[in-house]
């Protein structure tokens, strides 16, 4: 796979990173989940993704404290606002409150965690403010389906989104009917979270699965690697598994090396077909 997607704003940000979600929930975990994070680091991965509401903020100041004694400019962060602070009362709060929890003084990424009652256009109009701030290097969003990205895409400014982070996984490919299609279109980049169906458990019969399973066996690799790999087929998207243990982060991280082939995706297609209509966006 391609290690790097170009963005539409010319950086390049990474195909695979670690996502934190229930990260820094559990205090008697807390070294652990550091560790795992700083394992990733050390194998050579630089996304990290998080959100304020993760926690209320615990994710962020966990990985906070993992980033401490790396060079941050070879990290890309990738944080998310809630909807109720998307608005300018708050926004920049919000951002300055994630930062302080981050220890660092500018977001890679900053995204809309999902549609709420602010207009596009006022949140949008924010993040071009924090853009020429240097206090975000770019913005996008999170849970939009199509029809969202096509009146994001409409207001001044919103054109500048350079992803949408949605759920998909072999078992939930509702966005390849539709919103990815358009997103290729647009260069607006898809970050997959949940790629691992939270180990199988948003889709029963997944990790099990035979077919799963022959794909596994022939690459001498784990079924969850197979669903790992199976969402990095796409130039286009983005992933970001969850771990909080430094075994699986190298588990995942190893994925980058393995390449599916024209028998192994008629495989995965044949017991998890694609869509053939509108499907309405997955969130969790």
């Amino acid at each position: 796979m391609n290690s790097t997607i170009k963005l539409k704003d010319g950086r390049e940000m990474p195909r695979l990173g670690m996502g934190t979600w229930y990260l820094g929930d559990d205090p008697r975990k807390e070294q652990q989940e550091i560790e795992a994070l700083r394992a990733g680091f050390d194998a050579g991965i630089t996304l990290v993704d998080t959100a304020e509401m993760y926690g209320s903020g615990r994710s962020e100041r966990l990985i906070g404290k993992a980033l401490k004694g790396y060079d941050r400019e070879k990290m890309f962060l990738v944080s998310k606002v809630l909807p109720s602070n998307a608005g300018r009362r708050r926004i920049f709060k919000s951002l300055e409150d994630t930062l302080q929890r981050l220890g660092t003084d500018y977001l890679d990424l900053y995204l809309l965690h999902w549609r709420g009652s602010v207009p596009f256009s006022e949140t949008v109009e924010c993040m071009e403010e924090m853009v020429a701030q240097g206090l975000i290097k770019g913005w996008g969003v999170s849970n939009l389906d199509t029809d969202d990205m096509q009146e994001l895409s409409r207001v001044p400014g919103g054109k500048n989104c350079l992803v949408d982070q949605v759920l998909y996984h072999l078992g939930s490919r509702g966005i390849e009917y539709d919103l990815l299609p358009w997103m290729e279109k647009n260069d607006v980049a898809c970050m997959a979270y949940c790629p691992l169906a939270q180990a199988g458990s948003l889709r029963r019969g997944l990790v099990n699965s035979p077919a799963v399973a022959e794909v596994a066996d022939k690459h001498g690799i784990t079924p969850m690697q197979v669903l790992l790999a199976f969402t990095l087929l796409r130039d286009n998207v983005i992933s970001i598994p969850r771990s909080g243990k430094a075994e699986h982060v190298l588990a995942n991280w190893a994925v980058k090396d393995v390449a599916l082939d024209d028998d192994d995706i008629r495989t995965l297609n044949g017991a998890f077909p694609a869509p053939t209509h509108k499907t309405y966006l997955d969130i969790q």
